[in-house]
């Protein structure tokens, strides 16, 4: 008896030795400067900043399934309680997408095999949607690197900002979509604007593909336009999987700030994606609502009435009956491989809530990888960490999708898509 317990003692002390080896965390650890944090609360405001206004709260066990059972194992999580996960993330948060019957087709409507001085290939390639007499494009772009053996893997960026972060020609460039980095570092890399599958705008679900194919009157539980651009990210995957030049069990789905809540969603309702980027993503994506820190389920439900199912707007102010928090989301990504960023001065994104979903999804990730390990409190700012599938860093600098951060999600990368 004596002996079990040394065992028992010495695994816990390990486990607690390797978590902060890893993120080699104490004094270090991030946390929001005083001019930051001056700067957003000089003026009386409802919205939180403050660590210590955070209210106490208990999130819900990921692992516990609606009939009070215990996941053991990655079968059980599999066939029972990721289920029931992705179907109450369907019916509060994003909702569902109809069975409304359609068809697509794919042109290739410009080709330059090189495009980058001779480095790239670049393809444009019109993904139509049809139903019911009416249809839709997606424009994607994707360029895929000449010297090296194909098929290659892909990062898949959702545009929310335009074309002139996405210039086909590059006579335009910018750190948002940084091709030709990508390209050195032997991936291929795609973008589709989100505008061509639905507005960014609350124009009553009548344009984009919410009038292609929605039938009758709409549901508490029917699909926002997060979900019609993670629906648009999957169609692009679609694709993938005829170019013979791009290895589709190898793509990354990357999306910034509202993008980066289509990202996660994307890989939570598509299981082809290998990786999920979310960068920034906040309130509503990687960031726990539970916190009420920054932006809150309330201000996000009066900002963008249009992106979530009319059910998210049941838990404004209510988060704490949720049966579900954004760890939850994330798991749902599990075994495949998930990066969770934030950026130093973007309090509003809550940085410290975006990590913590990552850290209290990790039982799931555990079921498949034992050695995933990560330390609660947050990594230093500008350090990637990174454990088995999941990885995280906190970037100094504004709410912004940078080059430093392409290089950091190319390492990972590196890991888990090569």
């Amino acid at each position: 008896m004596r002996m079990k317990y040394l065992i028992n003692v010495s695994i816990t002390l390990i486990f607690s030795v390797l978590s902060n080896y890893v993120f080699a965390q104490t004094e270090e650890s991030w946390r929001p400067s005083r001019a930051t944090l001056d700067r957003l609360t000089s003026t009386p405001s409802e919205i939180n900043y403050l660590e210590e206004k955070v209210p106490e709260y208990v999130l819900p066990d990921v692992l516990a399934t609606a009939n009070g059972k215990k996941v053991r194992n990655s079968r059980m999580w599999e066939n029972v309680r990721r289920k029931e996960v992705l179907e109450m993330f369907r019916e509060n948060v994003y909702g569902r997408v109809p069975s409304t019957p359609y068809t697509k087709s794919y042109k290739l409507v410009n080709e330059d095999k090189n495009a980058m001085g001779g480095n790239a290939t670049l393809k444009q390639v019109d993904i139509t949607i049809a139903s019911g007499g009416n249809s839709l494009d997606i424009h994607l772009t994707l360029f895929v690197p000449n010297k090296i053996s194909k098929p290659v893997p892909a990062f898949l960026l959702i545009d929310n900002r335009g074309p002139a972060n996405t210039d086909p020609s590059r006579k335009l460039k910018s750190e948002f979509w940084p091709a030709e980095e990508v390209i050195s570092r032997g991936y291929a890399i795609a973008v589709f604007s989100n505008a061509d599958v639905d507005p960014d705008n609350f124009d009553g679900f009548k344009n984009g593909i919410h009038g292609l194919l929605d039938r009758g009157v709409r549901e508490p539980d029917s699909w926002g336009t997060i979900a019609a651009w993670a629906w648009g990210a999957s169609r692009c995957m679609d694709y993938f999987e005829t170019d013979k030049d791009i290895n589709s069990e190898k793509v990354a789905v990357v999306g910034h700030s509202r993008g980066g809540k289509t990202a996660l969603w994307a890989a939570a309702e598509d299981q082809r994606f290998a990786m999920a980027v979310s960068n920034e993503s906040g309130c509503g994506g990687a960031a726990l609502a539970r916190r009420k820190y920054g932006e809150t389920i309330e201000r996000i439900n009066k900002a963008f009435p249009h992106w979530f199912c009319t059910n998210y707007t049941k838990w404004s102010g209510n988060e704490d009956s949720m049966p579900f928090d954004m760890h939850m989301l994330i798991a749902l990504i599990a075994p495949r491989a998930v990066y969770i960023t934030s950026a130093d001065e973007d309090l509003w994104a809550d940085p410290r809530g975006s990590y913590l979903s990552l850290f209290h999804s990790l039982p799931v990730f555990r079921l498949y990888h034992r050695k995933t390990l990560l330390g609660e409190q947050m990594p230093p700012i500008n350090k990637q960490v990174k454990s088995g599938k999941i990885a995280y860093h906190v970037r100094n600098g504004a709410h912004n999708m940078l080059i430093k951060d392409w290089n950091w999600f190319m390492d990972f990368g590196d890991t888990v898509l090569k």
